[in-house]
């Protein structure tokens, strides 16, 4: 089971949508993610949410202009992307189970976005094999793009992968690390407790 599950039930789409929904309407910045996505590939190209959740970045990118496809194992998330995007392509998936082409998804995705604490809420072990078929969904030099809490203070479970284990799983899966941010406004990293993880194919 996966520490998302474990942790919420899976029931937690509305009440996500919502808390979100009252920060932009206090005036917070909730687009940093899709802001930082828009900086590495150009207004067209192939992004696939890794863990998409309500549709938050996904639903801002293709505002953008970009062609995106989600992908979340939680259905009460899924239910709230697609009430707001109907349009859009999502789909319920495991990630650890991630092939495109069984989705009649071609693998050649610009960018792959992983935002949300996404690898300290896998399933324990899963970790390698997600990351290994995110990296086979890219193209040639396509780009992964990772943030997640490494801390306690910057996550709702106990941490439970460090930054040199997800280098080594790149490095397994084919990927090499280009650069690495404390936030998703590109902070330099300075060894906190959040990193922004960039990696090519």
């Amino acid at each position: 089971m996966s520490r998302w599950k474990e942790l919420t039930g899976e029931t937690f789409g509305n009440d996500y949508a919502a808390r979100f929904a009252a920060l932009a309407r206090s005036g917070k910045d909730v687009h940093g993610e899709a802001r930082f996505c828009a900086a590495l590939v150009p207004a067209g190209a192939r992004v696939l949410d890794a863990g998409c959740g309500t549709g938050r970045v996904m639903i801002r990118l293709t505002e953008l202009g970009y062609d995106c496809v989600g992908v979340d194992l939680d259905a009460s998330m899924l239910a709230v992307a697609r009430e707001q995007a109907p349009d859009l392509p999502w789909f319920q998936v495991d990630l650890a189970e991630f092939e495109p082409g069984r989705l009649g998804i071609a693998a050649d995705f610009d960018l792959v976005v992983a935002a949300g604490n996404i690898f300290p809420l896998l399933a324990a072990g899963t970790e390698a094999t997600v990351v290994r078929r995110l990296a086979a969904a890219l193209r040639p030099g396509g780009l992964m793009v990772a943030g997640f809490g490494l801390d306690a203070a910057h996550l709702p479970v106990p941490p439970s992968i460090t930054l040199s284990e997800y280098d080594d799983y790149c490095a397994a899966a084919g990927l090499t690390l280009v650069d690495r941010f404390a936030t998703w406004n590109a902070d330099p990293y300075d060894g906190g407790g959040y990193a922004v993880s960039v990696h090519r194919r």
